[in-house]
């Protein structure tokens, strides 16, 4: 009897210590917020108010699963599963194709001293230096002004490869390819990124460059239509630089405010008159064409801050201006958004959150602030919602 007690301890102890090497975490994100905008085109070809309940004003709605296994030697095995919805429906969030389940994130890989190797989909790492940005505090609410575009925030690439080193001394480098995947032509549809940060302290500062290529299945899911299928029809693209980016970022922390500065430059090579008439886009001699996904050259500026009143408190402010260039168009396009905001947070997972936005555009198709372009050069926002993590 006392030999058999003491297998079943010797047992549940290997058991517990197999059970500790391995773990596996469900996390999640649901924001909804009620959303006011102005000057949005009605169904008759008017212009009027619009009253709307979005999800994912600050950070998309999404669950996840993450984990990891103990291979012994400091090496561990990793993955990451990331499902985003939409919390007003209940839908997953998904414009470009309608079966990609895990479409935030869908990662596995090894991580140890050296860093960590991840194989699957992915954002580059844009979306890592993001943090030193007003996406960090507003999320979304400034993608419109150009955030969108230059990947900040959180662009994903599939088919892909990346290596992140561990933290030397405050620096994390970071590298990564995506495979086009097409036969006999290894360029189309490739991607690849360098990027690095600094922490020391009050002080963060990032760099990151990516650059893609068209091809039949392009890495880079930017180049993906709303049909999900490559958006450069013309098949002598295939292998042509698409997109060029380059983002640099800082931020500050003096005392209760964080400062923040960043500027983005993106190249569109392949978004030429030609290709754009041909894609059915249309001629960009009306503004309503003039949108900043349509331009060839954009550079955007950022300034911010979040001030803490209290632990619990912060005041936000951000001033986010683009200037855009369009083949055969004389001349930049111009559009800038100021916003401001307030977070209180209930608790470490509760808060709750209240924006407003103007923005205004000139020479350019007016994005609008939330989901809604605007009918002429400016636009008004307020969003007022709650955010839970788990």
């Amino acid at each position: 009897m006392k030999k058999s007690l003491l297998a079943l301890a010797v047992l549940g102890a290997f058991a517990g210590a197999a059970q500790a090497q391995s773990s596996v975490t469900i996390y999640g994100i649901v924001d909804t917020g009620v959303v006011y905008q102005s000057k949005v085109a009605t169904p008759t070809g008017g212009t009027g108010s619009k009253f709307s309940l979005n999800s994912g004003v600050i950070q998309g709605s999404r669950i996840g699963f993450k984990g990891t296994e103990d291979l012994g030697g400091g090496l561990s095995a990793v993955f990451n599963l990331e499902a985003g919805f939409s919390n007003d429906t209940g839908g997953l969030d998904d414009s470009k194709t309608s079966n990609t389940l895990f479409r935030r994130k869908s990662v596995v890989g090894l991580a140890g001293n050296f860093g960590s190797v991840l194989l699957g989909r992915q954002t580059d790492f844009a979306d890592t230096i993001s943090s030193y940005t007003s996406v960090q505090d507003f999320g979304g609410w400034t993608g419109a002004a150009g955030h969108n575009l230059d990947r900040l925030e959180g662009t994903r690439t599939n088919n892909s490869i990346s290596y992140t080193t561990a933290n030397l001394n405050g620096f994390t480098g970071n590298l990564m390819y995506g495979f086009g995947e097409t036969a006999g032509q290894t360029s189309a549809g490739q991607a690849f990124g360098i990027g690095g940060k600094y922490d020391n302290g009050p002080l963060g500062l990032g760099i990151n460059y990516y650059q893609s290529k068209a091809g039949s299945t392009p890495a880079d899911t930017s180049l993906l239509a709303a049909t999900g299928t490559n958006q450069f029809t013309n098949g002598t693209s295939n292998g042509s630089t698409a997109q060029k980016v380059l983002n640099v970022a800082a931020s500050y922390q003096f005392g209760p405010a964080r400062v923040y500065g960043n500027w983005s430059r993106v190249k569109q090579d392949l978004n030429t008159q030609a290709n754009l008439t041909a894609a059915g886009v249309g001629s960009l001699a009306s503004i309503s064409n003039r949108t900043l996904a349509a331009s060839n050259k954009a550079d955007i500026y950022e300034i911010g801050t979040a001030y803490s009143l209290s632990p619990s408190l912060k005041l936000l402010a951000a001033v986010d201006h683009t200037r855009a260039q369009f083949d055969g168009v004389s001349g930049k396009a111009k559009l800038t958004q100021v916003s401001l905001g307030t977070d209180y947070w209930l608790s470490k997972r509760t808060d709750l959150y209240a924006f407003l936005a103007y923005s205004k555009a000139t020479d350019l198709n007016n994005p609008g602030v939330a989901d809604s372009s605007g009918t002429d050069g400016n636009q008004g926002a307020v969003a007022v919602g709650i955010r839970h993590k788990f």
